[in-house]
């Protein structure tokens, strides 16, 4: 592609596709990694040129856990993408974020066990920042979107990602609650730490809808529970990434295009030329003169 795709949404549970995408080109995309959960839909939106992808592939056939997660970064990096909207579904740990809701989390706690978390190994080795794992810049150009759509908005709080597939056990959630997470959901990590080392801007769109099954007053999570918000909800989020797309800036004001700068480790001549080449599209800038 000539023109760069200035913004990336990957949707989760209950949003599949893109509405409003003009002149659209499907992208059946390779990668080092494997390939992406779908094609990647680019087109325009108010002007500007959006990807979308389906996280859980076309039918919701992927498992969080079977996610391609660095195929679907390393994808996104390749058509020049340099911010990612997560739209994801998720449980309530608090009272005050209900379902319904739209929270942008501004912490992330990983509890997952069976993820590839890097892009580094095999001879490179990178140890990348993430105390503020989401993208404060864009999270704020985000909230103003959703504001926007009229809906309800909670800015902050943690979001912890678990394995999956099942849901939480009550003994399992009320001791998230006791460690202070807001959130809970199955695909944010390693979604987020990827995007960090692809120095992508990365904030999430997230869906509250339900209490998952700490609540005494509300039925456990299900299946049926979480679509039926999700569904409300979807004209709301197609509607907030095109404010956001309408007001995206031209620059970052962020360090997210330099998150690599200080975290590659490794002395070049002891990168195997094979691994130096596989990550060429994330570390070239940096190895260019060595």
């Amino acid at each position: 592609m000539t023109e760069t795709v200035q913004l990336a949404i990957i949707g989760g549970s209950g949003l599949y596709n893109m509405e409003g995408l003009q002149d659209t080109n499907e992208l059946d995309l390779d990668t080092p990694f494997g390939k992406p959960s779908a094609p990647i839909v680019v087109g325009t939106i108010e002007g500007r040129k959006i990807a979308f992808l389906a996280r859980h592939g076309i039918g919701h056939h992927i498992t969080p856990t079977e996610v391609p997660y660095r195929a679907n970064i390393y994808a996104l990096k390749s058509l020049g993408v340099e911010r990612i909207i997560s739209v994801s579904a998720c449980g309530s740990l608090r009272e005050d974020y209900a379902p319904g809701h739209i929270v942008i989390p501004d912490q992330l706690f990983d509890n997952t066990k069976n993820r590839i978390r890097s892009f580094f190994g095999e001879g490179l080795v990178g140890h990348i920042s993430v105390a503020n794992p989401f993208c404060e810049d864009l999270s704020s150009q985000l909230e103003k979107a959703v504001k926007t759509t009229g809906a309800t908005v909670h800015r902050g709080g943690t979001f912890i990602t678990i394995e999956g597939p099942r849901f939480s056990t009550k003994a399992e959630s009320n001791l998230f609650r006791s460690w202070g997470m807001s959130l809970i959901g199955m695909t944010t990590s390693p979604e987020a730490f990827l995007a960090r080392e692809a120095e992508i801007c990365y904030a999430v769109m997230a869906h509250v809808t339900d209490y998952d099954v700490w609540h005494v007053s509300e039925a456990p999570v299900t299946v049926e529970m979480v679509i039926q918000i999700l569904n409300k909800n979807t004209r709301m989020a197609q509607d907030a990434v095109r404010h956001l797309a309408r007001g995206l800036k031209s620059q970052r004001d962020c360090d997210c295009g330099q998150a690599l700068a200080t975290a590659l480790i490794t002395r070049r001549d002891r990168i195997p030329a094979e691994t130096k080449n596989k990550l060429n599209l994330l570390v070239k800038k940096y190895f260019e003169n060595g």
